[in-house]
């Protein structure tokens, strides 16, 4: 699964191969939010001619599919070999089914009629994965409190899980200079279920690298756990060295995070 997602502004070329070779997971070229409505069209021939360039395998946000500017992003980029598209202001199945290009689709819950019908986004066959978009959702419903973005999320991480979706990745943290800052939201939204993060910077790589690396002692009980079980034979629950008995939602959690804790270097 992929845990750091690096957004590039398509009006910026010459970052492109440095967002390639930062070390991200993903590189989404954007050609919505980070980009002027005046340098749309110089955004959009920046990104064709790199895909056409055999650039690796990136993702790239298209502006919203209702609008023009969505409808030239998507001609723009047919027959291209585009890795995933991420679709901004979806809030129902139908928005899905405007972008017709041969590409998984990550859907963007950016209104509260998007968070609303997760579920039904989730469920779009053509749908490889859903994200919130924190800011738009922030300015929609005025939001000023933390506690009110920790109950979106649990939404999107609910709809997801339901229909077998890839968990839901944070979205991003606006103040590139705030390591701290950020450290503590990702790791805020670990504890809710999500995974991975969308960065705009790639300093901020390695800061949700760290919010997601399992300590040492998250790593010492998921091992207990993996060597008892794989100790035991045809049992249902297994027996802990202390008494206690795990089962096997809390065995495949633990291997989980031995998986992750080698993949980050533990």
């Amino acid at each position: 699964m992929n845990l750091t997602w690096l957004y590039v502004p398509a009006d910026r070329p010459e970052r492109f191969d440095k967002a390639v070779t930062s070390g991200a997971d993903v590189v989404i070229i954007d050609l919505e939010d980070s980009v002027a409505p005046s340098r749309k069209e110089e955004a959009r021939r920046n990104a064709v001619a790199y895909l056409r360039g055999g650039a690796p395998a990136v993702h790239v946000r298209i502006n919203d599919p209702a609008t023009d500017e969505g409808q030239l992003d998507l001609r723009a980029l047919e027959g291209l070999p585009v890795a995933g598209v991420r679709v901004p202001k979806v809030e129902s199945p139908a928005a899905v089914d405007l972008v017709d290009l041969d590409a998984p689709i990550h859907a963007l819950l950016e209104s509260a009629a998007g968070v609303v019908n997760a579920v039904a986004i989730a469920a779009h066959p053509r749908v490889a994965g859903v994200a919130l978009g924190e800011q738009d959702l922030i300015a929609q419903l005025s939001l000023t409190d933390e506690a009110a973005l920790d109950q979106l999320r649990i939404r999107a991480v609910l709809a997801a899980a339901a229909v077998g979706l890839p968990p839901v990745p944070m979205s991003v943290y606006a103040n590139v200079a705030d390591d701290e800052g950020l450290l503590a939201s990702t790791r805020r939204g670990r504890g809710f279920g999500l995974f991975g993060r969308t960065a705009i910077h790639p300093r901020q790589l390695p800061v949700i690298r760290e919010a997601f690396r399992p300590s040492g002692e998250e790593v010492a009980a998921a091992r207990e756990i993996v060597e008892a079980a794989e100790g035991a034979v045809d049992v249902g629950a297994v027996a802990l060295p202390d008494g206690r008995l795990v089962d096997a939602p809390i065995i495949t959690r633990a291997r989980r995070t031995l998986a992750l804790a080698e993949r980050l270097a533990l």
